[in-house]
């Protein structure tokens, strides 16, 4: 019989947030990190975007964590995943032995990984004119740098990759990481993600997809307009309830389910069938019938497709039951993180699960018939419910989906 796999432990940083205390105040505050778009870099040339907000981590100076040496070592979105790694670790109470180190598994996910390191190298290179980028561009770049950073700060020498599959990249995380608890491959894993966008060429790239709202992110509302970008990190401990039980830590949440699914449709086009397959693995792993899940944490990016797309799933796999789910983005208020996005929500989820509330989807302003189920608009609701969902589809038609259990 498959173990039970128990999340002991959250970390985040986000435009909300620098931990889970602020992160869930703002929450239920409905409280939006979106502001002006400005380079982490002081100095840095100005940008001219199209869209001017973000939800962005402001004013994070990096040897307030690490040694000058040390963040130097790693881009950004490496560094928010160690920040979170630890803040999760010591929530969880776990005390490191030699033994626990060696089966410790670590499982990130990243989108884009240290592609800012390597955007700020090439500047340096084709538009200033100078011979070579930092000697450390490689190993900033590489997207297991933050699996690989949070390996070496806990010296953990068990099992550890990075799952990138876009937006989905860090609920992939996650669920893996949970199966690997469930199986007896590893007692504890640290899973989650982390993602920093935030250099001219990432810009330019999204800017040309015109997907990005120049306005604000109104997920599900009938004007809106696109997603909003953002970055962050969320890492969960993840550990059996035998483990967690065996040293005396509180539970905050069971992982009951976890499904995927790919839509083999289009590389930027959702396909309603295909998220649906992974809700509905999803259920079939937990256990339970759709009728007993409470809320949905949606992927709710604000684009006019995504949203009403997604609406199209839940109604395909609940049936009857889809207009008595709870759903919200909370995307609306911390961004679209990419591959932080699955790690981000389900803590969300969880937070939602522990303290009786449903976040809510902000700027909402007005319904589309499209768009058709209850989004909890702009001011959060008491909820007292046992299953929540997180769900995460990805460029490339790639889906992840998690269910959380109350516990």
């Amino acid at each position: 019989m498959a173990r039970r796999a128990v999340v002991t432990g959250i970390g985040v940083i986000c435009s909300i947030g620098r931990n889970l205390k602020e992160f869930g105040q703002a929450l239920r505050e409905g409280r939006s990190g979106v502001g002006p778009l400005r380079s982490p870099d002081p100095g840095a040339d100005p940008w001219n975007m199209r869209f001017t907000t973000a939800a962005q981590v402001h004013d994070f100076i990096a040897t307030d964590y690490f040694a000058p040496k040390e963040a130097d070592m790693l881009d950004r979105f490496a560094q928010f995943a160690v920040v979170a790694g630890r803040e999760a670790v010591r929530h969880s109470g776990i005390e490191w032995t030699p033994e626990l180190r060696e089966t410790t598994a670590i499982v990130t996910g990243s989108c884009i990984g240290g592609q800012t390191t390597e955007d700020k190298g090439f500047v340096e290179v084709y538009k200033r004119g100078r011979p070579r980028p930092h000697p450390m561009t490689i190993p900033k770049t590489m997207a297991n740098a933050g699996a690989s950073g949070i390996s070496m700060e806990f010296g953990i020498t068990g099992p550890a990759f990075t799952v990138a599959t876009a937006c989905a990249s860090s609920a992939h995380a996650i669920g893996l990481a949970s199966n690997m608890v469930r199986s007896g491959m590893c007692d504890v894993a640290i899973a989650g993600g982390s993602e920093a966008t935030f250099s001219e060429g990432l810009l330019l790239a999204w800017e040309a997809m015109r997907v990005v709202s120049p306005t604000v992110c109104r997920p599900f509302s009938k004007d809106r307009n696109g997603m909003m970008l953002g970055e962050g990190g969320a890492m969960l401990v993840v550990e059996s309830l035998e483990h967690a039980q065996a040293r005396g830590a509180t539970p905050l949440a069971e992982i009951a389910g976890f499904g995927m699914s790919s839509d083999a449709h289009h590389v930027t086009q959702p396909s309603a069938e295909g998220a649906a397959r992974a809700i509905t693995r999803a259920l079939a792993s937990a256990a339970i019938q759709p009728e007993q899940m409470g809320y949905v944490n949606a992927h709710g990016t604000g684009t006019l497709v995504n949203d009403a797309t997604e609406t199209r799933a839940l109604h395909l796999a609940f049936g009857a039951h889809a207009p008595r789910l709870v759903v919200s983005s909370t995307k609306s208020m911390h961004g679209h993180t990419l591959g932080a996005a699955g790690a981000l929500e389900s803590a969300a989820a969880i937070l939602a699960l522990r303290e009786g509330f449903v976040p809510p989807t902000i700027q909402y302003n007005e319904p589309d018939p499209e768009c058709d189920l209850d989004y909890v608009p702009n001011v959060a609701r008491a909820w007292d419910g046992e299953y929540a969902m997180s769900n995460s589809f990805a460029f490339g038609g790639l889906n992840a989906v998690l269910v959380l259990r109350r516990i």
